[in-house]
């Protein structure tokens, strides 16, 4: 087994060094892209060999480029090339395809997302098409695929992303049988597998082991929480909380756009409904939320129309937001992981950020 560690970072490529198709290049420069990210700079020449890669790296650096960049000169050089991508939530699927659709501009390359709270008629009707990229949760694949609108057995390349996450919220015997009804792996077969976490648990490693065939090993992770981001804890002292968070988001200048995380659905649609009568702009997303309704309050809050985000963990899970200037944990986060991914939306890049907690 090859293991690649990287504890400081050193570029030993630029994106030009890779040897992918001239179109792809072409887009990869005019994304303004120019020295890969580290999960990238080790990631991409073994995912460009066809091997099965283990990466340990946290959402926002930069992964998802990672495995889109090679298995996009994949389907180049071969258009019947089918890529399943399985990951935790509706948002992190969306996510995904919009950043291929960002790579694949003319190439004739196509998608569809997959995923739950959306219609599973429309996703039946498009995968009537050939897709060489289908992103989704793990329950609606697998009821798609019991509905034989979706069959494992024509992807010969599968991409498991956050699949930390997707144990985490119960989804391993899923994972299992999709991947069960996939082509056999290397060397029996030729089946690709790429598997992403943040983490890497007994039962992480368990996946490991039965899926992926000799995999290269790559971590990044240099440390939990980034040196650019500012933590803090607000105490209440027996003042009313959210008067508190109110008097803190006053300052628009100081608090542009602010990520404030909840405990339950309901808490956090109560407090959006709360910041909005007291002329704070807010949305919110949870779990009772449809689709669309997620995907406009997401769109609102990336473009600046609102300045507050409140959202449950589960929802937020995989969020690629730029320039949140603040997290605050309105409700404490029920384990250390859950806090360390909360904060971690903001202070991403070389960018600052500021992280606060209130505690009673």
């Amino acid at each position: 087994m090859t293991t690649e560690v990287t504890e400081v970072f050193v570029p030993e490529h630029a994106f030009h060094d890779f040897g992918v198709a001239d179109a792809l290049k072409d887009r990869i420069k005019a994304r303004g892209y120019v020295t890969p990210t580290p999960i990238q700079d080790k990631a991409i020449p073994h995912v460009l060999r066809g091997s099965d890669v283990v990466g340990v790296a946290n959402t926002g650096t930069g992964k998802t480029a990672a495995f889109l960049i090679p298995l996009v000169n994949k389907v180049l050089a071969n258009p019947k090339e089918n890529v399943l991508i399985i990951v935790p939530t509706r948002e992190l699927a969306l996510q995904i395809e919009d950043e291929l659709k960002a790579f694949t501009p003319g190439m004739k390359i196509f998608s569809v997302s997959c995923v739950g709270g959306a219609s599973i008629s429309a996703q039946i009707h498009k995968l009537r098409y050939h897709n060489n990229f289908v992103i989704g949760t793990p329950g609606r694949l697998k009821d798609l695929i019991e509905r034989r609108c979706l069959r494992p057995a024509e992807f010969n390349t599968l991409v498991l992303d956050e699949a930390d996450r997707m144990l985490d919220m119960g989804f391993v015997h899923d994972m299992r049988q999709i991947m069960a009804a996939m082509p056999a792996q290397p060397p029996a077969g030729k089946r690709q597998t790429l598997f992403f976490s943040a983490t890497v648990s007994h039962e992480v490693e368990a996946l490991v082991a039965s899926f992926l065939h000799e995999p290269v090993r790559i971590s990044v992770k240099v440390q939990e929480v980034s040196k650019n981001i500012d933590q803090d804890v607000v105490r209440l002292g027996g003042k009313d909380k959210l008067e508190i968070l109110r008097d803190l988001l006053a300052d628009k200048a100081g608090f542009k756009k602010v990520l404030v995380f909840g405990k339950t659905k309901h808490g956090v649609e109560r407090l959006a409904v709360a910041l909005n009568k007291s002329g704070i702009k807010a949305e919110s997303i949870h779990g009772n939320k449809t689709q669309n309704n997620r995907q406009r309050a997401l769109s609102l809050f990336k473009e600046g129309h609102v300045q507050v985000l409140v959202a449950t963990d589960v929802a937020a899970r995989g969020l690629d937001i730029s320039d949140v200037s603040h997290v605050i944990n309105y409700d404490l986060p029920a384990t250390y992981e859950d806090y360390v991914h909360r904060i971690g939306r903001t202070g991403r890049g070389s960018k600052k950020g500021k992280a606060l907690t209130f505690v009673s």
